[in-house]
């Protein structure tokens, strides 16, 4: 029955875009009129994750806002028989599921469904990879990028093991919750919690307003991390992007070292790092409106250069 209920009530998607036989789910959350700005969030995660308030920021500042759940994830098409654990499907030198290239494929997907020839890019954690990789692959429809908590696309694997922080990844690993809705809520708000910053007030309100809407259970299954951790890349390199590019970091970050944002930032021609005291691997409701002004400064670069 609770589960029955949550479908009924789940918000739907504006639409599926296709990437082969992908279907991908993707949400307009608003600013019809203002400049593209496509939202990439992490791995195992939704499009739910992304906080209501911090929408609104962008929406005031001139952005059209769409979001997409990655393949893997939410509404999107759903991977079940591939089975890898995030650590050991990091550092395969096989995909177990899909590439890299596959995933850029999806967002541009997106824009192609909502009609928007060019965006602006703003990814998180992993959406911050996958950020780099889309500017790299599709030049032509990439305006600007901005950064969020995330690895270099160029770093090797010796780099990432020095740039992760592995207690806290051993740490999430060990989370045990019942396989029920209660137990994907639970899951998700104690991994809210464990990557919240230390310089704010965790809002569980605010959290669970998120996460209740997500009916996939994806944070619970460390097997969708892993194929979307592992989904490799064979593209180009960093130092090919010319498009304007800030990257936002937290100082408190349980999952990256600071290292990854310093890296990061020197492998981009021009990008801007912004570190933020207090911050950890999330974006919490005191910096929305730091973080709205940068993305806006950066797409302002981008709209000077034409």
């Amino acid at each position: 029955m609770n589960q029955a209920r949550q479908q009924s009530t789940a918000p739907q998607p504006t639409g599926y875009a296709k990437n082969g036989k992908v279907r991908i789910a993707y949400e307009d959350l608003g600013g019809v009129g203002g400049e593209p700005l496509l939202l990439v969030m992490g791995a195992s995660v939704t499009r739910f994750w992304w906080p209501t308030g911090f929408v609104r920021e962008l929406i005031d500042r001139g952005f059209h806002v769409v979001s997409f759940d990655n393949r893997d994830s939410g509404q999107s098409t759903h991977f079940p028989a591939a089975a890898a654990r995030p650590v050991t499907a990091l550092f395969r030198r096989t995909p177990p599921a899909y590439t890299g290239e596959d995933v850029t494929d999806d967002a541009v997907a997106v824009m192609d469904a909502v009609g928007w020839d060019s965006a602006h890019l703003f990814g998180h954690s992993n959406g911050g990879l996958n950020v780099q990789r889309i500017a790299l692959r599709h030049p032509d429809r990439v305006r600007s990028i901005a950064v969020s908590a995330a690895v270099s696309s160029d770093a090797t694997r010796l780099q990432l093991l020095r740039h992760i922080r592995f207690g806290t990844v051993a740490k999430m690993a060990r989370l045990r919750f019942p396989d029920t809705r209660e137990g994907h809520l639970a899951m998700s708000l104690a991994v809210s919690r464990a990557l919240a910053s230390p310089g704010y007030p965790f809002d569980e309100a605010e959290a669970l307003s998120r996460i209740e809407k997500d009916e996939s259970g994806s944070v619970s299954d460390p097997n969708t991390m892993g194929r979307q951790l592992g989904a490799h890349w064979s593209g180009g390199r960093l130092a090919q992007l010319r498009v304007p590019a800030v990257i936002l970091y937290g100082d408190s970050d349980q999952l990256m070292r600071l290292s990854a944002a310093h890296q990061l930032a020197e492998s981009i021609p021009g990008a801007r790092l912004v570190i933020v005291p207090g911050v950890g691997h999330d974006i919490p409701a005191g910096v929305w409106p730091r973080y709205a002004e940068e993305i806006r400064a950066n797409a302002d670069a981008a709209a000077s250069r034409c």
